[in-house]
């Protein structure tokens, strides 16, 4: 007899699993019929593994200076040339790869965090809480991002930590924009209703009734925050308040490779070509999760 009551209360577990499963492997099949998706998914493996294998496919030091072979163009010794100084820029390349990938997942991951959080709160509690989140939001979109960073980078040096700080604070509104939308639709669920009902305590509704339901927005937003940090942290560099060298980071090496362009196009080319590649694959990354998730989104 007990054994029977145990296969009966295993039987709708191992049939949710079975639901999940499908749902999965559906979604992975979307995912892989996606063209761009699948683009994007081989650039960037490609590109982080060449960023994490830097010190073993780098042909030379990147911060090795050699004054008789600056601006040297592409050719057998330095396949991708040398800057001004005669560094190799594929050195410089694959190890300005590690910065910046580290940078963008880094502020990502932690812009996430931040808007996950206060996005959350406002969604759940709603009246005064909401109010008074929505509108610190208000201000902070309404702020320019670029100038806004600026500022912000100018009150210390910068290392990767704190331009990984500083671009995850300008960056983190719209996941909260995301969350509070997504938590005030659950908030009134039957299943967050049934979880009051019991004496259930608030957080334990938010981390593990609610949250689970909006992480799949959640995902793609913070995969498209790669892409826009990336994007920010190239500008700040462009514009001369990023990070500074000796680091390299493709940022700062196109603002370094601004002063050639008439004489050494192929350091702006080739820093240009991988900070756009970078982003492009991001986004179709970022595009086909979200269609891969909810098939609905194709359409519009």
């Amino acid at each position: 007899m007990q054994s029977l009551r145990t296969t009966s209360q295993a039987l709708p577990l191992a049939q949710a699993e079975r639901t999940v499963d499908s749902a999965r492997a559906r979604a992975w099949r979307r995912f892989r019929r996606n063209p761009l998706a699948v683009f994007g998914m081989v650039v960037l493996t490609l590109l982080t593994l060449s960023a994490i294998f830097a010190p073993v496919l780098a042909p030379y030091d990147p911060n090795a200076v050699n004054p008789y072979e600056a601006l040297q163009p592409p050719g057998v010794v330095h396949w991708l040339g040398t800057d001004d100084l005669g560094r190799d820029v594929l050195s410089r390349l694959l190890f300005a790869g590690r910065v910046s990938l580290l940078v963008g997942v880094g502020s990502a991951l932690f812009a996430v965090l931040i808007g996950t959080l206060l996005g959350a709160v406002a969604g759940y509690y709603g009246r005064l809480v909401d109010g008074l989140i929505s509108r610190f939001i208000d201000i902070m979109l309404s702020l320019p991002v670029v100038p806004l960073a600026l500022v912000l980078s100018a009150f210390s040096e910068i290392t990767p930590l704190r331009l990984t700080l500083i671009l995850a604070a300008v960056s983190w509104m719209g996941v909260a924009r995301l969350v509070r939308g997504e938590f005030l639709a659950l908030r009134s669920a039957q299943f967050t209703e049934a979880a009051r009902s019991i004496g259930t305590p608030n957080l334990r509704i938010i981390v593990v009734h609610l949250l689970p339901n909006a992480i799949s927005p959640i995902v793609v937003a913070a995969t498209l925050l790669v892409a826009y940090a990336i994007l920010i942290e190239s500008a700040l560099s462009f514009l001369g308040f990023g990070l500074q060298p000796p680091t390299a980071s493709w940022g700062n090496m196109l603002f370094n490779a601004q002063r050639y362009l008439r004489n050494a196009a192929w350091l702006a080319i080739y820093s240009g070509v991988v900070i756009t590649l970078t982003v492009a694959s991001i986004n179709f990354v970022g595009d086909g999760v979200r269609e891969a998730i909810d098939p609905r989104l194709k359409s519009n």
